[in-house]
């Protein structure tokens, strides 16, 4: 059998498999055609055909996955649409939901303040100032059930980003959900729960790495028996790019960590294929668009070899990467705010070509103050309009094939190996993060890019070049300066109608799992059920295991 008829019989099985899929799962059209009326085909294949391009392009849904990771991609379902939300108080934002879910959202996203983040209660001193400033403040499962009120979470994706107290999240999650009558096996969504780009770049950490990492396996280890459809892990380049990071660095710098994450995984006992196909991963999307597109199917092709290859995983789901984008927020400008529409709609597009799997747009006023609903339903239209309106999920993976998109690809491939060697040497991501390796590589980008914009070299229009005079202010959302005082009253009563012994007997029972080896995860979902409050669980495990200083 020549090549060629041998590259024809895998694709006519290939389409074979694609045909049966689709009579379970339909596409969205029975003919895609373009504005013209030319019809569009699902798939493009170059005319001469080798083993080069089945070893590192293939066919959609198929290892090695740099074309997709489902044969039909967005032909049978669009990427989920899931805005990012959370400011003040839970009431609050529990409104910005079922107005962005009236808008078309698919999916929520829900945006914490930062003492959630790092396990304060409101009342905290620690506290004063923060709450509700950069995302909703949760104190308790009270504050939890309000979230969200009237929101079936049978029927809803929901993504969290939370880091440090993720178990305590997720605990309080599946506990409005049995209040619902909604068993933890129908629920799906993701948790952030990536504690080493923590240290690396953003800094909401808790615990020292090694009771941190215990608390992720407990989670991968409990929900692969009990919430199977949850993503476990969003491991993310996104905040590893906001700190400054090239675009290889943060595919490099992610692959590290989770490779790093899997490592655990199997010290503590799982399975590879128990665990790994609730992996997804968190990107980011910036200005450059080849080179934001190419780095999406780099890090499909990395996955797969990593798992497959260096992992022993059998399954393909283990092999694929599935991930969320998130638009640069660093990229944003305070000056001529409306120009962030534009960098926004190229940053989804980028995504969208890339082939992510759910999608958050910026809104135009984010580098100014949290964003009003105005700008908020901007946001969301501008992925719609991609969706309905441009064709460009019409056909799977339009650029494959560009000899710019494909070069750019295997170079960005090339050089995330180059990152891997190295921190392999250092003795893996923990060791390399301990080192400060990752951190210097990161400021030294940091400070170079800032270095072209200051000497003009890299021009940020509105920023450094094309400003404009007196620029009128736009109208900007406010959180309630009264806040604090208003959760410090609730949790006030809260704490008078608990039962309090039952709240000190479950706390008792978490503290002896932390000090021993047992899954900490029941034993927070008691301390959650009970209301007892994010602090006072962190408090508990701040005893027992310390706290990372850097």
């Amino acid at each position: 059998m020549s090549k060629e008829e041998e590259f024809r019989k895998l694709y006519e099985e290939w389409r074979r498999k694609t045909e049966e899929l689709i009579a379970k799962f339909p596409e969205r059209k029975e003919v895609f055609v373009t504005s013209s009326g030319i019809p569009v085909e699902r798939l493009y294949l170059p005319e001469q055909l080798d083993d080069q391009y089945m070893e590192r392009l293939g066919f959609p849904g198929q290892y090695p996955f740099t074309r997709g990771i489902h044969p039909t991609m967005y032909r049978a379902r669009q990427w989920t649409m899931r805005q990012y939300a959370g400011f003040g108080s839970a009431e609050e934002t529990n409104k910005r939901f079922h107005y962005l879910l009236r808008q078309g959202q698919t999916g929520l996203s829900v945006a914490f303040d930062l003492p959630t983040q790092i396990g304060y209660d409101s009342d905290d001193p620690m506290a004063r100032g923060e709450v509700g400033k950069v995302g909703v403040a949760i104190d308790s499962l009270e504050d939890m059930e309000t979230l969200f009120e009237g929101i079936p979470l049978d029927q809803v994706s929901t993504s969290m980003t939370i880091n440090a107290p993720a178990a305590i999240l997720l605990a309080m999650y599946i506990a409005v959900a049995e209040k619902q009558g909604v068993p933890a096996e129908k629920l799906s969504g993701t948790i952030q729960n990536d504690i080493l780009k923590e240290y690396i770049a953003r800094g909401t950490y808790i615990f020292p790495p090694q009771p941190s990492m215990r608390l992720i396996t407990d989670i991968f280890a409990y929900c692969s028996r009990h919430v199977p459809k949850w993503n476990t892990i969003s491991i993310s380049g996104y905040h590893i790019r906001e700190a400054g990071a090239t675009a290889v660095q943060e595919l490099a710098f992610m692959m590290a960590n989770a490779i790093s994450y899997v490592e655990a995984a199997l010290e503590a006992g799982l399975e590879i294929d128990q665990f790994a196909p609730r992996l997804a991963f968190f990107f980011n999307a910036h200005n450059n668009f080849f080179e934001e597109i190419a780095k999406f199917r780099a890090a499909r092709r990395i996955w797969a070899k990593l798992m497959k290859e260096r992992f022993g995983a059998k399954k393909e789901k283990s092999w694929m990467l599935r991930f969320h984008t998130q638009t640069g927020g660093s990229t944003l400008t305070a000056q001529q705010p409306d120009n962030n529409i534009v960098r926004v709609t190229i940053q989804a597009l980028s995504a969208v070509l890339g082939g992510t799997q759910s999608l958050h747009t910026n809104s135009k006023d984010e580098a100014l103050a949290l964003p009003t609903e105005e700008s908020a339903r901007i946001a969301l239209r501008t992925q719609q309009i991609i969706a309905y309106e441009s064709g460009v999920g019409d056909t799977v993976d339009p650029l494959g094939g560009s000899y710019y998109v494909e070069a750019l690809t295997d170079k960005i491939e090339q050089e995330v190996y180059r990152y891997l060697d190295k921190i392999e040497q250092l003795g893996g991501a923990v060791k390399a993060i301990e080192q400060g390796y990752m951190q210097r590589e990161i400021h030294k980008a940091a400070y170079e890019a800032q270095q072209r914009i200051e000497s003009g070299e890299d021009i940020i229009v509105g920023l450094n070049k094309f400003q404009i005079d007196d620029e009128p202010q736009p109208e900007i959302l406010r959180v309630d300066p009264k806040l604090g005082e208003k959760q410090k009253e609730k949790l006030n009563h809260l704490r008078a109608r608990r039962d309090s012994a039952k709240v000190e007997q479950a706390l008792s029972r978490l503290r002896a799992a932390a000090r021993g080896t047992e899954n900490l995860i029941p034993p927070i979902l008691d301390a959650v059920r009970a209301y007892a409050t994010i602090g006072e669980i962190c408090n508990v495990l701040r005893e027992e295991f310390g706290e990372y200083r850097g």
